[in-house]
C-alpha cells in the first residue's frame, strides 16, 4: 500500500548512501516507523501502549545487564549480593528499583495492550499471526519474571520456586521427574538458582526478537483501528513520523512520570516485605503469593480444592493454563465478521464481564486464605536439598 506522501528513503549524505548500498538498515527503519508507514488517522491512546511495551523491554535489558554485572548467582551470597547492590554500587538502588518496578509498568502496558486487541478484534484476520506472537511474547514474559523473582533469594523468593515448579508435579509420571529436572534436585538450592539466573539472563533477547516478529508481521496487513474497517483510502491514513511519534512521544513521558514516581519514592510498593527476609528452607512465610500480575492465574489454580476423577491441583493448573492456551485460538472462535467492540453490544456486555472477572480474580489471588485449602498446602512437603 503506497500513498503520495510516501516518499521513498534518500539518503543525504555520502556516508548514508554508501551504508545504503551495502546495509540497507536505515530503509528498513524508515519504512518500519518513518515517514513512509501509513497509519489510520483515526487510532485512539490505547495504541501506544505498544510503543510503552517496548519501551519499557528495552528498560528491563538495560537495567538487567547492569544489575548482573554486580549479581552474585550463589545460594549463599544472592541475598547479601543484592543487599551490596542497594548499599554499595552507584545508583545500584536506582537500577535495582527501576527494573523491579519496571516489570510492572512492563506488565500494565502489556496487560492493556491485550485487551484493547481483544475489544477492537486485532486478533481477527489477517493479523491472526500478529495476536499469537503477542500471546508469545507474553509467555515469555511470565516465565522471564518468575524466573527473576526468585533470584534476589529472599523467602517469597525461595518459598515462590517451591510452589510454582510444584505445579509440574500435578502431573501424573511425568510431573514429579519434570520438576526435579527444572531445580536440578529436591527442593530450590544452587542448581536451581543458577540455571534460573541464566535462564532470566537470556529470554529477554528471546522476547525482543520475538517483539520483532511481532512488528514485522503487524507491517505486512497494517494497523487495525477503532472502527475495524480496513483502511484502503489516502486521506484516512498519516504517516507514522511525525504525527504518531508525536503522539506517543508525549504520552511516553505522562506514562514514565508515573513510572518515576514509583522509583523514587515508592519502590516497595509493588513488592512483598518477606522478600527482604533471606530465604529459609524451614520456615514457610504465613502467606505465599506470587508478583501481582501473576495473581488472577493465582486464584484460579487455588479454586480447585476437592478431588474430582482427577486431582484438585491438576485441575487447577489445567484450567490456569487453559486460560491463556484459549487466547491462541481466539481468531477461530469467534466467528463474527465485525471487528469492533463498539459495534457489537453482545460482546461488548461480554467483555465488560470478562474484565471485571480478571480484576476480581486479581483480588482473589492476592489475598490471604486458609492455608489448609491453599495451593502451596497441596504441594509436598518442603525437604532440604541434598546440597545445601
Amino acid at each position: 500500500m503506497s500513498f503520495a506522501w510516501a516518499k521513498p528513503y534518500e539518503p543525504k549524505t555520502d556516508i548514508g548512501r554508501w551504508i545504503d548500498e551495502r546495509l540497507p538498515l536505515p530503509r528498513l527503519v524508515y519504512g518500519a516507523i518513518g515517514g513512509g508507514y501509513p497509519v489510520p488517522r483515526n487510532l485512539n491512546y490505547f495504541w501506544n501502549f505498544g510503543v510503552l511495551s517496548g519501551l519499557f523491554l528495552t528498560i528491563q535489558i538495560v537495567t538487567g545487564i547492569v544489575l548482573a554485572m554486580h549479581y552474585y548467582s550463589y545460594a549463599d551470597g544472592a541475598f547479601t549480593s543484592v543487599e551490596r547492590i542497594m548499599r554499595d554500587v552507584n545508583a545500584g538502588w536506582l537500577i535495582r528499583y527501576a527494573h523491579a518496578n519496571g516489570a510492572s509498568f512492563f506488565f500494565v502496558a502489556v496487560y492493556i495492550h491485550i485487551f484493547r486487541g481483544l475489544y477492537y478484534g486485532s486478533y481477527k484476520a489477517p493479523r491472526e499471526l500478529v495476536w499469537m506472537l503477542g500471546l508469545v511474547i507474553y509467555l515469555l514474559m511470565m516465565a522471564t519474571a518468575f524466573l527473576g523473582y526468585v533470584l534476589p533469594w529472599g523467602q517469597m523468593s525461595y518459598w515462590g520456586a517451591q510452589v510454582i515448579t510444584g505445579f509440574f508435579s500435578a502431573f501424573p509420571l511425568v510431573g514429579e521427574p519434570i520438576r526435579v529436572w527444572l531445580l536440578g534436585g529436591y527442593a530450590p538450592d544452587q542448581a536451581a538458582l543458577t540455571r534460573f539466573f541464566s535462564l532470566h539472563y537470556l529470554l529477554p533477547f528471546v522476547i525482543a526478537g520475538v517483539v520483532i516478529l511481532h512488528i514485522w508481521s503487524l507491517h505486512i496487513p497494517g494497523s487495525n483501528n477503532p472502527t475495524g474497517v480496513d483502511v484502503k483510502d489516502e486521506k484516512d491514513t498519516l504517516p507514522f513520523h511525525p504525527f504518531y511519534t508525536a503522539k506517543d512521544g508525549w504520552f511516553v513521558g505522562a506514562f514514565l512520570t508515573v513510572y518515576a514516581v514509583f522509583v523514587f519514592f515508592m519502590p516497595n510498593a509493588l513488592g512483598h516485605a518477606d522478600n527482604y527476609i533471606p530465604a529459609n528452607p524451614l520456615a514457610t512465610p504465613a502467606h505465599i503469593v506470587p508478583e501481582w500480575y501473576f495473581w488472577p492465574f493465582y486464584a484460579i489454580l487455588r479454586a480447585f480444592t476437592v478431588d474430582f476423577i482427577l486431582p484438585a491441583k491438576l485441575w487447577g493448573v489445567l484450567a490456569m493454563f487453559g486460560s491463556i492456551l484459549l487466547l491462541f485460538f481466539l481468531p477461530w472462535l469467534d466467528r463474527s465478521p465485525v471487528r469492533s467492540g463498539n459495534y457489537r453490544p453482545v460482546f461488548k456486555r461480554f467483555y465488560l464481564l470478562l474484565v471485571v472477572d480478571v480484576l476480581v480474580l486479581g483480588w482473589c489471588g492476592g489475598a490471604p486464605r486458609n492455608r489448609s485449602t491453599s495451593a502451596s498446602a497441596r504441594l509436598p512437603p518442603p525437604t532440604i536439598s541434598r546440597t545445601s
